[in-house]
């Protein structure tokens, strides 16, 4: 390995970085002048992708609780999750499977928001697609002594309207 700190560790070739021409450039060696003036090159864009955002605990509560009530998942993968009602709510709706796939189409989250309402409580509401049909859960979060969110109570809603229908009430 070489002590060279002026080449990347990988490089094996004895040819150092480029630099970049000092002097004007001249119609031979780059981009033809224009009548007013020289032609200005654009600043190029980094092709480096974006740093990954983690996502916030109400949109990975959103994308488990939509695995699990779509059947992806069994109802006890959120044992360690859950406190109070919402693992019995869980338990209750999960194996009708209410966000199943229809016709071919898997559920996937649309919209997540949340808002918190005081210190260590999340509210949050999410929208999930599955083909034509949308449908709505809300669920709170309340985050315990070791700092861990939970899921305290879950809801689903969104029943199907027609067009030409009337709306329940």
């Amino acid at each position: 390995m070489s002590t060279d700190r002026t080449r990347p560790a990988g490089r094996r070739d004895q040819n150092g970085p480029r630099s970049a021409p000092s002097g004007p450039r001249s119609a031979s060696n780059g981009p033809r002048s224009a009548p007013n003036g020289p032609r200005t090159v654009p600043p190029q864009r980094s092709r480096r992708p974006q740093p990954h955002r983690p996502l916030r605990p109400h949109q990975w509560f959103a994308e488990r609780l939509l695995a699990v009530l779509s059947g992806q998942r069994p109802v006890h993968w959120m044992l360690g999750h859950t406190i109070g009602e919402a693992y019995d709510q869980l338990a209750e709706l999960a194996p009708s499977t209410p966000l199943r796939a229809t016709h071919g189409s898997r559920p996937v989250l649309r919209h997540c928001r949340g808002a918190q309402p005081a210190t260590g409580v999340v509210e949050a509401f999410a929208s999930i697609a599955a083909g034509d049909r949308v449908r709505a859960m809300a669920f709170r979060l309340e985050q315990g002594a070791d700092q861990r969110w939970r899921c305290a109570a879950v809801e689903l809603g969104g029943e199907r309207l027609t067009a030409g229908a009337p709306s329940p009430r």
